[in-house]
Order: C-alpha cells, then structure tokens, then sequence
C-alpha cells in the first residue's frame, strides 16, 4: 500500500502534505514506476531521474494556470500520475488509457502533444509573449533535458527567451546524457558549471543574459523546491541548472543508461527484458556490420547518427572503434544533413541513418542543402510505414516529405538482397543524393533482380506476369502484393501482375506506358505510407485521362495515437479481402 500515494488525485493535494510525506511520496512514486514500466515497457531512465523535480513543480507551481512544458515529454509520467491519471500507472487494466508523451488531449494540465525533442523552449517563449500580450500573470515553465539542449530549435529558443524580458523560467534537466552519450561543445560547459557547481565564469546561459542558479543534486527534493521557490513569479528569464541521475532509483537503468533509455518490458529483480520472439538478425545489425567492413576498408566511409546511434547499429563498442569514422552529431537531424552534404562535397562517403519521424525535422536541409547541391550522400530511413506507437512518432510521412523534392533518388527495396544492393550502389555513385527506405524491422529475403545502378530513369521490375489487373507493390508491401496476387488467382480466377517499383520517387514511363498494351485495365498501388503526396499518386497521375483505372491504397492523412497496425489496415482498406474486394469492385 502507498500510504501518500494513495491520497493523491491532483495536483491541489499536495500543498497540504509535509515535506516528509512529500519526500516519501517520490520514493512511493519511483517504486510504483518501476512496477509499472516492468509491465508495459517505456521510458525508463529519464522519467526514474525526474520524480523529485516533477512533484516539486507541481507542489510549488500551480497547474494548468502556470504552464508547464516537458520538451520531448517522454519523461512525463510522473506529471500525468499527479494530474488526474493516477490509475493509468497503479491499475493493471487502465494502463493503456494514455499515452507516453503529453496530450492536451487526455488533460488541461497537458499544454502540447510533444514527442520531438529540442521544442519546448520554443513552445515556452510563445506562451510568454501570449500571456503578455493579453496582460495575463502566470508562470510559464520549460523542463528541457536528455539531450535536448544539442538541438538547433533549443539554441533559437535560448536566444529569444533570454531577451523576452518577462516571466519564463527554464529548468535545464542535467544527466550527462542524451539517449546514449551527449555530444558537442556546450556538453563541455554544462560539464564544467557541474564540477565547479555552477560558478565557473565560463557560463553559457549567463553569457545570454539569463538570471542562472545551479542545483547540485535535483534528486533531492528539498534542494529543487527551495529552487523553484526562489524564481516563482519572476520578472525576468532565468535557468536552473539542475543535476539528476538518469535512472534513479532503478540500479540497472543507472549502471546502463544508454540500454535503459527506452526498454520494453522486463524483469523487475533481474533486469532482464521480458521478450517474445527476437529476430534472428535486423537491419540494424546488418547495416552495422555492413558499414564497419567498408569503414575499415576505405577512411571516406562515414556513419553518422543523430543522437540515436543504435538506429544504425552502432552499440557503444563499435562507436568507440572508430572514432573519426562515426560521428553524433547530438538530436540535431537538420545539422546532420547539412554536415553530410558537406562530407559528400569534400570527397566523403557518408551515410546518415535516421528514424522516419524524425526524418521530418529536416526537410530545408534535404531540399537546399542537399539536394541542391546534388550531394552524393546516401540517409538510411528506418522505422517507416504504419505503426502502433505515439502520434508524435509516425513513421508514415517519409515518402511524401522527401520523395517529391527535385534530385533525390528515393529507394524502396522489398528485401535485404536488394537493401544492400542499392546501399553499395548509393554509397559508391557520385551524382545523387540518395534515401533508402529500410524494409521492415526484421529481414526478408527474395530472389530479387539486383540493378548495377539505380539512377534513373527508373526501372521497375516486373516478378510474375499476367494481364487485367498490375499491383505494384512498394518496399515493404511487396509481400501484401504477393499475397493479394495468390488470392486473386486461387479464388477469382484473375492472373494479376506483380510489379516491384524499386523507387518511390519516379515512375517508370516504360513500363506503365506498356502496361495497357498487354491488356491491364486496372492498376493497383500498395504503400506503407500515406497516400497523400506519396508513390500511388505519381502512378495515378501519369494514366490521367487516359481510359486505365487505378487504385491506390495506403494510410490516410491523419495522426494516429496508439491504435494497433492491424487496425489501422482495416481502417486504411489494406487487408487482402479488402483490397480484393475493392478490386473485384472496380472490374
């Protein structure tokens, strides 16, 4: 039983609780934490670090009139738990009712649906102007940490804030880590103000103007309040720079914070990952691999990562193998492109590899950066199509941001044969910028027709022929269009064809232009994307006029919150019946 715990509701509650029963409230909080992030999995070692600070906010503050912003906000259970969703983390059945970021959605103590990092200064700044310009008095908080601060937005932010000559107090959460080690020069200061508690005169928030106070220990309750206390209601910017344990509380996530970032669920006693089937291999370990032969062969070979280097399979032992090969770069997605435009133009053969959702924060540098300059750089794109996850994390936009921008060779393989094929080929031509789009989270193998180069114009390929009705099946839908063509076949007597595009980029005039003479009436487009803007669209639009019918099926135009991809294909027409029927339909 959680003797403190269990008296709280909102946020109101706590103002009438000692600082002993406050301070027994974090320990009961980190403990039911623990319980329930071994359940469901999540964000384990940012949210363990911020308890204390978290029901000091809230005990000090007063919530939703004072305003307070989590940048990335994935170390936001605590803040959910004390506002009205306590059940969400005490009750096994409840625990999928909200989701793992802010959500003004779900609560009026939520300001922002925030999953990208580096934000909420930004956020912070416009919530002051507002308020000042309506002539209203609150306090308006930004918690930024975990790497944040390496962000571009984050600088800007720290820019305007420190002139905004009003009200906005940023907490600046210091565990000395991003999600795994921090990277960049003003790491190098934040270390230094931590060894000399804040009164080196070297200070990077004083030298923009900002009133500094320095917190050795965020984790003691006591230590954070008398800090909030003091800048409550104040007048002018100000930073509190505030140490924490990433982890806390949790010894496995303290002795590995990097793993412990993010981890499913797991064994409380042992720390040992409650897992189902692991694949046997991923494209993550095979790139890995793949880079490290080339990178020990050839010096211009480089891998960079946006502070996510495991995306490319980089665990910190391979990183600290080559240590002028492998760059990260911090959470600065938009810099990354930028830098390996540059690379590129010196000679280089750098390889950027980046989470589709996160691939949105960089669509100026892909345009004139990159491609402008035609950069012979090659981004690995993982974690594409439809998901489950956050809102804030869909991986479904990729194709239509980056596949319409002029000079970019977009790559969709269907397997791991063809993956590795146009990734050789990519890193070795010198005239495009080039993007893959990594099929899937585990591997697929196919006896695919390998191209020696993937320029355009476009190849497609056709893998079994027929007449009436082509499905061409993009990157990971390939194996739906096989399915789909089987079924067509078995039970409706329909031979289709089925066609690998190879490039959600451009269209094959050839052969599209030859489909028609060959008897096909209907051409069928499958993608793991929205159809907005993306692949389908360019097929629909080359047949216009003309007397063939085409379909095109993919995700909708939306934001999706935590809803299963199995539901999502029934929503979207993607499963086999369906498409089947649409095109029995359409026949």
């Amino acid at each position: 039983m959680c003797k403190v715990l269990d008296k709280i509701n909102t946020p109101k509650d706590l103002k009438v609780l000692s600082r002993n029963e406050l301070i027994q409230l974090c320990g009961e909080i980190r403990q039911q934490m623990i319980w329930r992030l071994s359940a469901t999995g999540g964000h384990v070692g940012s949210n363990l670090a911020i308890i204390e600070a978290t029901v000091a906010l809230h005990y000090v503050f007063n919530s939703p009139v004072d305003k307070i912003i989590f940048d990335v906000s994935h170390q936001c259970y605590t803040h959910k738990l004390l506002t009205g969703r306590k059940a969400a983390y005490t009750d096994p059945a409840k625990f999928s009712s909200v989701s793992g970021f802010t959500n003004p959605a779900e609560s009026e103590h939520d300001i922002f649906s925030i999953g990208h990092t580096s934000t909420a200064i930004s956020l912070a700044c416009g919530m002051a102007k507002g308020r000042d310009v309506k002539g209203e008095c609150h306090n308006v908080i930004a918690l930024v940490g975990d790497g944040a601060l390496s962000g571009g937005e984050a600088f800007e932010g720290l820019n305007n804030a420190a002139a905004l000559g009003s009200n906005i107090i940023l907490i600046i959460n210091d565990n000395d880590m991003s999600i795994a080690e921090n990277h960049g020069g003003l790491y190098q200061n934040l270390r230094l103000l931590r060894e000399t508690d804040g009164r080196a005169d070297c200070n990077f928030f004083r030298a923009l103007g900002f009133d500094y106070s320095f917190v050795r220990d965020g984790n003691d309750f006591n230590e954070i309040v008398a800090a909030l206390e003091k800048v409550k209601d104040t007048d002018h910017p100000v930073v509190i720079h505030m140490c924490t344990v990433k982890g806390k509380g949790y010894r496995f996530a303290e002795t590995d914070k990097e793993n412990w970032h993010y981890m499913g669920p797991f064994d409380i006693d042992t720390g040992n990952p409650r897992q189902g089937v692991v694949p046997a291999e991923t494209y993550e370990a095979l790139t890995a691999a793949y880079l490290t032969d080339k990178m020990r062969i050839d010096p211009a070979v480089t891998a960079i990562t946006a502070g996510t280097p495991k995306v490319l399979g980089f665990e910190e032992e391979l990183r600290n193998q080559f240590p002028k090969q492998f760059v990260d770069v911090g959470i600065a997605e938009g810099h990354a492109v930028a830098m390996i435009s540059g690379i590129a133009k010196a000679g280089g053969k750098p390889v950027f590899g980046v989470s589709s959702s996160f691939l949105q924060r960089t669509y100026d540098q892909l345009s004139s950066d990159l491609a402008l300059n035609h950069s012979p750089a090659v981004i690995l794109v993982f974690f594409a199509g439809i998901g489950g996850g956050s809102q804030t994390h869909m991986g479904v936009f990729d194709i239509s941001l980056a596949a319409n921008i002029p000079g970019i060779v977009y790559l969709a393989p269907t397997c791991k044969e063809e993956y590795f094929s146009m990734l050789e080929w990519g890193l070795n031509q010198t005239e495009h910028p080039v993007i893959i789009r990594v099929p899937g989270a585990t591997t697929v193998s196919r006896d695919a027709v390998l191209l020696s180069e993937y320029s355009y114009p476009a190849k497609y390929e056709i893998v079994e022929h027929g007449t009436t009705v082509a499905i061409l099946a993009l990157g990971k839908f390939f194996k739906l269009g096989e399915s789909v063509r089987q079924k067509l076949l078995a039970e409706h007597g329909i031979n289709a064809t089925l066609i690998n595009p190879r490039y959600a980029s451009v269209v094959d005039k050839t052969m599209l232009g030859a489909l028609p003479e060959y008897g096909h009436r209907l051409i069928v487009t499958l993608e793991d994307g929205v159809i907005d803007g993306g692949f389908g669209e360019k097929v629909t639009r080359f047949y216009g006029a003309s007397s063939v019918k085409v379909l095109n099926f993919g995700a909708k135009k939306e934001f999706v919150n935590h809803v299963a991809a199995e539901e999502q294909y029934g929503r979207y027409h993607l499963t086999e019946n369906q498409i089947i029927s649409d095109i029995l339909e359409l026949l």
